[in-house]
């Protein structure tokens, strides 16, 4: 059983839209380690889902993100899209207070990064909720589940 909950229940694979432009090597990082995490530990439950578990393929096409659901076989499973308009606010803010970030670790006094990574983490914790609530009725997913996912949506939502 996966340490989340029910074991068919879950991602165990994930691709995200490679046609986006060239990341930084923070922005790497960032998907790598959300991308681990959110192998090792998530609740992924689609609706009506007899369950999986899911390959999930993450794109962002005509202001929509796209969740491009799969079994682990490739058999389609379904796609669920969500307007960005209702997260732009809480990505750009995000992506403001992440740039500041990679600054103060290379410039700042350790008091400045832990207040700069504070703001960045309550962001990162308001985009969570607001993806769990758009996704409401669509597909259940945990507050870890929804945070490493956040992470990925404002990676994509640079080349969107």
């Amino acid at each position: 059983m996966s340490k989340a909950g029910h074991p068919i229940f879950r991602i165990d694979g994930i691709t995200l839209d490679e046609a986006m432009a060239r990341r930084t090597p923070e922005l790497e990082q960032e998907c790598n380690v959300a991308i681990y995490d959110l192998l090792e530990k998530n609740h992924f439950r689609p609706r009506g889902s007899a369950g999986g578990p899911y390959h999930l393929m993450l794109a962002v096409a005509e202001n929509r993100l796209v969740f491009d659901m799969r079994l682990s076989d490739g058999a389609e499973h379904g796609r669920v899209g969500l307007s960005l308009t209702p997260f732009r606010r809480v990505l750009k803010d995000y992506r403001e207070l992440c740039d500041s970030y990679y600054v103060a670790v290379r410039e700042a006094p350790p008091a400045r990064i832990e207040a700069v990574d504070m703001g960045r983490r309550g962001l990162h914790d308001e985009g969570s909720r607001l993806l769990r609530e758009r996704l409401t009725g669509k597909i259940e997913v945990d507050f870890d589940t929804a945070r490493r996912l956040f992470t990925l949506i404002s990676v994509l939502h640079l080349k969107g």
